[in-house]
């Protein structure tokens, strides 16, 4: 961990990043491309020591309420969050001058601030997004070591609803040969609807390869699963995009689950809803399997 003055703390686009860096060891975080310009051990979490001073001065001085987003770049709740509660004093500002909050994360760590979000929601907004994407929790430990396994995520996911605040989860990515599987899709779309989430958000069965989040994703494939490496390079090479090649069989069966379960899965409509600080409610529909 190391300490940095920053000379701004919100985007154009009111997006916030307390911390750079994280600490869950993702296997395929795509932060860590070279492309973000982070010129520090990727472990070693950088923190904006002035952030919350950028903060208040930037909402006390809006004319409108917004909607402060958090989690694009950094997860806000890795373990140091524990000891420095950035996030927490971040949020207890956005509710002192009375904006919304968009979080997204795939901590269960999101639970210690319920408080100040539910608080927040009966305010103005709050929207919790949740990363998922492995059903099985022993294979979530490999892909994604430091951080709660998918069944807790869920049961935070169910918390967050029984408290009122509207969630979203992120189906993402899905890595091809690894969990590119209906049976993974399907029970997390049923996980889904057992958490009575908002929508969820997939963009296709694939994920990115830049360089820098290339080779640490090749290392460890390399460590978990042998020969994996190979397979990536034979079907890939260097393309940006790594779609399963079952992607067009999977996105069909993940909207018709969608649909199935009265999960919104139309990605305009879910933006739309995340980027204005209008409430209105989930267009609900009737479940074929309730």
């Amino acid at each position: 961990m190391h300490f940095v003055q920053a000379k701004g703390i919100l985007s154009s686009a009111n997006g916030m990043n307390i911390y750079r860096g994280c600490m869950h060891g993702c296997i395929y975080c795509d932060s860590r491309s070279k492309c973000y310009q982070i010129n520090h051990a990727f472990e070693d979490i950088e923190v904006k020591e002035n952030a919350l001073e950028l903060l208040e001065k930037a909402l006390k001085s809006k004319r409108n309420k917004v909607l402060v987003a958090t989690g694009a770049m950094s997860d806000p709740y890795i373990p140091l969050e524990e000891k420095l509660r950035m996030t927490r004093r971040a949020l207890q500002i956005i509710e002192k001058y009375g904006h919304g909050a968009c979080i997204l994360t795939k901590s269960d760590r999101v639970l210690q601030d319920i408080d100040i979000l539910q608080r927040i929601n009966n305010k103005t907004k709050c929207v919790v997004q949740m990363t998922l994407t492995t059903y099985d929790d022993e294979l979530c430990k490999k892909l994604e070591p430091n951080v709660c396994v998918t069944s807790q995520r869920v049961k935070a996911l169910i918390k967050l609803h029984e408290a009122k605040i509207p969630t979203i989860v992120w189906l993402d990515p899905i890595l091809p040969f690894i969990n590119d599987a209906y049976e993974n899709i399907q029970g997390l779309v049923r996980y889904c609807a057992k958490a009575k989430v908002y929508g969820i958000i997939c963009f296709g069965m694939g994920l990115t390869l830049r360089e820098g989040n290339r080779e640490y994703f090749y290392q460890q494939l390399d460590k978990l699963f042998p020969m994996m490496k190979a397979r990536y390079e034979k079907t890939f090479g260097l393309r940006y995009e790594a779609y399963s090649l079952q992607n067009d069989k999977l996105m069909r069966s993940f909207h018709q689950l969608c649909h199935a379960y009265g999960i919104i899965s139309d990605i305009n409509e879910l933006f739309s809803y995340l980027r204005t600080m209008e409430t209105k409610p989930a267009n609900v529909q009737l479940s074929l399997f309730d």
